[in-house]
């Protein structure tokens, strides 16, 4: 009977482990089929390092979207990534057991807040003092990176918290029993032992940043040009899909796909290189 049970479970959790897998073969082949006549028509090259999106003239080129959908992650890693690690070093070292009761389920209930709501408060709130304080239009690289960067913040102090705690406390011992300081101790013991996944949650959290469309759409401005700085508006990859494919026919529809297989593969590689960092040690 216990056999029996025993086989039937890992039956049924094989099963489920395989509707995951095929959903996302299933995805991967739905994307490739609708993106790549496009690509092969147009050309990869000329398709990834255009400068012109014009549906209606046939100008596929989303190299401008590229360039927004980086710079937008990158500010948003270099605003939230060094106050995700310092969060999680003061959580995991410094805190005491009542403020980290009470920080972590405020962190937990600040990655589940809805990314529509971000970028409404990014609209009422960040634009306007850019636009005030800054110049520009206020739509800009900048108010999309504070907005990122304040919703990476959850991925970026759980996992580095976790790597942190994850470390033998033999570690902390040995370094304090050698005359090292808290702050030495941290900063030549703690980070450089827990580094593979302090990495691992900064390319989670730039995964996560690239893949937002909600938040985004209200905040950068939606201009397909290059930007020459942060204050200027830019469109990403995510917000191109977002904002055209309701009313997309034909190549046009065709060329949104064929965004979603270059992001795809962006986020793909991002996602197995945090993987890989993770499991090295």
């Amino acid at each position: 009977m216990n056999s029996n049970s025993e086989k039937l479970s890992h039956a049924v959790f094989f099963a489920l482990a395989l509707s995951s897998i095929s959903a996302l073969v299933l995805i991967t082949v739905f994307i490739l089929v609708q993106g790549a006549p496009i690509i092969a028509e147009i050309g990869l090259f000329k398709f990834v390092f255009g400068m012109t999106w014009a549906p209606l003239k046939g100008e596929f080129g989303i190299f401008p979207m590229i360039v927004g959908s980086v710079s937008a992650t990158i500010g948003a890693a270099i605003l939230g990534v060094p106050i995700g690690i310092c969060c999680a070093i003061f959580l995991a070292e410094f805190a005491p057991p009542l403020m980290r009761n009470i920080f972590r389920p405020a962190i937990q209930l600040l990655a589940g807040i809805p990314s529509v709501v971000y970028g409404f408060w990014g609209l009422i709130f960040i634009v306007p003092s850019i636009r005030d304080h800054l110049g520009g239009p206020g739509l800009s690289i900048l108010a999309g990176s504070i907005i990122l960067a304040i919703m990476i913040l959850p991925t970026v102090i759980s996992i580095t918290e976790v790597s942190i705690l994850a470390l033998p406390s033999s570690y902390k011992e040995g370094a304090l029993a050698l005359g090292l300081n808290r702050w030495q101790t941290i900063s030549s013991v703690i980070l450089p032992a827990a580094k593979s996944g302090i990495i691992a949650a900064v390319i989670l959290g730039i995964g996560r940043a690239i893949g937002e469309t909600m938040a985004v759409i209200m905040v950068l401005g939606n201009a397909v040009a290059l930007p020459e700085s942060v204050l200027d508006p830019v469109r990403t990859l995510t917000t191109n899909i977002g904002i055209e494919m309701g009313y997309a026919v034909g190549a046009h529809r065709q060329a949104l796909f064929a965004t979603g297989i270059v992001l795809f593969v962006i986020i793909m590689v991002l996602n197995t290189t945090a993987q890989y960092i993770a499991r090295r040690k």
